[in-house]
């Protein structure tokens, strides 16, 4: 078929045209993250510690990323469900987890059912920030440091209680490190979270509690339980007055309760890194470092790589605290 030259004028014109719009075409496509809303998925209800963290770390992507940011709870089996969601999941830099021990280092280890591997299947973005495990007992408590813990413990074995909020949850399994650490013998009384064990302790039911600092903050300010001792390496600015289980006499103690935002793996690094760069900027600012303490939460930052590797290894302690005490679901 013969083409005549107004046709073969009209198909350069179009070439040109189409070859002109590509790279428009493929730089929307591909351009500068993000170049549109994201979305944090916090596991958990709204109003707790974890879903503020969220809305804060989501007001702060939005002020610099230039890109609203949207909090979704997506609740149920322990934070679990919300992590299966981010897992399946673009990996786009679109959707981010809202990341705590529970659904990363915990439940994972405590029920095989689960359907995702966190370091396989999910990308440590950034280390938001991190609260030490308190030692607690009443206000009246004979206790008056933890070396009279440890003594107790040790002269009567099997005597003195511990509560938490059921167990596999944070406050058991960082007693259940305290005992291996001190070598002593406690009874574990599980309660359906952390209130009613709250509430047990105050009223001299049970002896004491390992909890995080943001759970008893309120607690402690009232004067109705005293501090210990910190599961900490160094004394923290949040509870300055209170020495560490080192100082106490029990070396290598060392709990936390973490929060970090996660991205699906296979991420590409540019949205990892814009990610990252927001959040370690902002919780470096003394406002929100301040915004952050009141909460109970010191401010961590770091790479990416530095986040990975912190939770490589508290993955890997809270598997050997879970085998060594045999602690099942239930």
């Amino acid at each position: 078929m013969r083409v005549g030259p107004a046709a073969r004028r009209r198909a350069v014109l179009a070439a040109g045209v189409l070859c002109g719009a590509w790279p428009a075409a493929a730089q929307q496509a591909g351009g500068a993250f993000p170049s549109r809303p994201l979305r944090i998925i916090v596991p958990f209800s709204a109003g707790g510690s974890t879903d503020i963290l969220g809305r804060i770390c989501a007001q702060i992507l939005t002020e610099r990323l230039g890109q609203p940011v949207v909090v979704e709870n997506i609740t149920g089996a322990g934070g679990t469900i919300g992590a299966s969601r981010v897992v399946e999941a673009a990996p786009d830099g679109y959707t981010l987890l809202a990341g705590t021990p529970g659904s990363i280092a915990i439940n994972p280890q405590l029920q095989p059912r689960i359907p995702y591997q966190p370091l396989r299947d999910l990308e440590p973005v950034v280390f938001v920030g991190d609260s030490p495990a308190v030692v607690v007992v009443r206000r009246d408590s004979p206790l008056r440091g933890l070396r009279d813990l440890v003594a107790r413990a040790r002269a009567e074995p099997g005597r003195l209680t511990f509560a938490s909020a059921g167990i596999g949850s944070f406050a058991h399994l960082s007693a259940e490190l305290f005992k291996w650490r001190a070598g002593v013998d406690l009874v574990h009384v599980p309660y359906r979270g952390t209130a009613p064990a709250a509430t047990d302790l105050i009223a001299g039911r049970v002896d004491t509690m390992f909890e995080n600092y943001p759970s008893v903050q309120a607690y402690l300010a009232a004067g109705e339980m005293r501090a210990l001792a910190i599961a900490a390496r160094r004394r923290s600015a949040l509870l300055p007055e209170v020495p560490t289980a080192a100082e106490e006499g029990v070396p290598d103690y060392e709990s936390s309760s973490w929060f970090g935002l996660f991205a699906p793996a296979r991420t590409p690094r540019a949205a990892i890194e814009a990610v990252n760069g927001a959040i370690a900027a902002a919780i470096r600012e003394p406002a929100l470092a301040q915004r952050l303490a009141g909460l109970g939460v010191e401010p961590v930052g770091g790479t990416p790589e530095a986040f990975r590797e912190y939770v490589a290894r508290r993955i890997e302690e809270t598997g050997a605290i879970i085998r060594t005490a045999g602690i099942t679901a239930q």
